[in-house]
């Protein structure tokens, strides 16, 4: 019979000294010890900019792409059947729904939506936050700040990229729009997804009334469409 040869004695320990107990330390990450990985879906409806981030995500360490997706309908499906940690989320999909919805609907399952787009408007930004998402960043983030925010965004905790968060800044600390009490008015119809024809026949007015009111809306809410103008007026409190 062949005698197995004792174990080399490990760097540091003499062979006759007894066996350290004492636990090695605990790598970063999940607690026990596990290190942290998180599971990510992409949505995006251009194919390069999936692949872009396929290549770069490949080399973010804790993280796991487990699936993509180019339309909204795809990631909502996608994030029901996979369960990931997070959703990596553009905002504009091209037809059918958009990002801000696509994240509305995954927000609710308990899924964190982290928001990578270009775009930084106000509306924009209000949308996607009132819609549930966990953070916001703009595409021209370094790949290091986006690794960070998707594992902050599986924690739950919030990330902004710096012009984002300015934005909202600014829009927290600046007063109220002084809208009349017709601006009002049509606003409360917006909000109830009516279009001009129907507003003008609830408020006994013309349609050019309603769009010329529209367009002041616009102005003193910062914004250029009626989605954007109806999430404006629900962040500062202007429905009631």
């Amino acid at each position: 019979m062949t005698a197995t040869p004792d174990p080399a004695p490990r760097p540091g320990t003499h062979p006759d000294s007894p066996a350290d107990s004492t636990p090695a330390p605990a790598p970063a990450g999940t607690p026990g010890g596990a290190p942290a990985r998180v599971r990510l879906l992409l949505c995006d409806d251009h194919v390069v900019v999936r692949a872009g981030l396929l290549a770069l995500l490949g080399s973010a360490p804790g993280i796991e792409v487990v699936g993509e997706a180019g339309t909204g309908e795809e990631a909502v499906a996608l994030a029901a059947k996979l369960n990931p940690d997070v959703v990596l989320m553009d905002l504009q999909l091209g037809p059918g729904i958009d990002g801000v919805e696509a994240t509305r609907e995954i927000a609710g399952t308990g899924v964190h939506v982290l928001v990578l787009t270009t775009y930084d408007t106000d509306a924009d930004i209000t949308r996607a936050i009132e819609a549930g998402a966990t953070g916001y960043l703009l595409k021209a983030e370094r790949p290091e700040e986006l690794f960070a925010a998707i594992h902050a965004a599986a924690e739950g905790r919030t990330t902004l990229s710096p012009p984002v968060a300015s934005r909202v800044m600014a829009r927290m600390r600046s007063p109220r729009p002084s809208l009349t009490d017709r601006e009002l008015d049509i606003l409360a119809q917006l909000a109830q997804g009516l279009g001009n024809r129907d507003i003008a026949r609830a408020l006994f007015i013309s349609e050019a009334t309603v769009k010329t009111h529209l367009g002041r809306i616009y102005d003193k809410l910062g914004v250029d469409t009626r989605a954007g103008a109806v999430a404006v007026a629900k962040e500062q409190r202007l429905l009631s």
